[in-house]
């Protein structure tokens, strides 16, 4: 049976809330023995290490989401702080720029996000990483700061980049984008970038996997995730399991 790590998956997220036992006990069944659940919003927060505490399967990170900058204040930095010295989380996160959208302001989204790295870098954590058109500005800021690495999740950017990200102690999450035969440029970089840089995660319930298309994505599913490396690699699940989930205990420090 595998020991897999779903590296980022929301499931403190109230749509789980009818099934989210049955989920734990079909992934307990996939082989999926560890989810690390990432916080957005300061308001999250409580419910989220609530739901943590009450399963020793599940890690929390704490964050303040880009793409949550309307709902974030400035206290929220010294929230996080004392979070961070209160409770036992695996990382923060989920943090980072989204330059996908301009409505959100790039300014407020650069000041919560570097207020964030100088608290991983206070506190020795690993960060959780969301970037959409914004990678080349993101390994400029995390060139600042001395971080002890961290996870660039549902990685997206160049080969080039890729290597940038692995030299200052991150790994590259890769999910359910594995699944579908068009995402061709995802599936080239699982298939290139050396094993010791990946992990796997879901990011359930968004981004699913090509089989529930159209329906919620849930960490049950991240076997599939595992199949489409092994066949994107060409190697055995059995070896894409041991590492991948080796690769997320070494950088989250599980």
């Amino acid at each position: 049976m595998y020991q897999l790590i779903d590296t980022h998956c929301h499931l403190d997220n109230p749509v789980f809330d009818n099934d989210r036992m049955i989920i734990l006990e079909k992934c307990y069944q996939n082989g999926i023995s560890n989810i690390v659940v990432p916080g957005i919003t300061a308001g999250s927060w409580k419910r989220l290490l609530k739901i943590c505490d009450a399963n020793k399967s599940l890690f929390p990170a704490q964050g303040l989401h880009p793409l949550f900058i309307n709902n974030h204040r400035h206290e929220d930095i010294t929230r996080l702080e004392h979070n961070i010295c209160n409770n036992t989380i695996v990382a923060i996160g989920e943090i980072g720029l989204d330059y996908y959208n301009k409505v959100y302001d790039r300014v407020q989204q650069i000041y919560y996000f570097e207020n964030q790295l100088s608290l991983a870098e206070k506190y020795k954590l690993p960060v959780l990483l969301h970037v959409r058109k914004a990678h080349d500005d993101i390994l400029n800021i995390l060139t600042k700061y001395d971080l002890v690495g961290g996870i660039a999740h549902a990685y997206s950017g160049s080969y080039q980049q890729a290597l940038r990200y692995i030299s200052l102690g991150f790994k590259l999450g890769f999910g359910g984008v594995l699944t579908y035969e068009r995402s061709t440029k995802i599936r080239t970089l699982a298939k290139e970038l050396p094993l010791s840089s990946i992990v796997l995660e879901t990011d359930a319930p968004d981004m699913t996997v090509s089989s529930h298309k159209g329906e919620r994505n849930s960490p049950e599913y991240l076997i599939e995730c595992l199949d489409a490396l092994s066949r994107i690699r060409d190697e055995s699940m059995d070896e894409l399991a041991l590492q991948t989930t080796r690769n997320a205990k070494e950088v989250l420090s599980l």
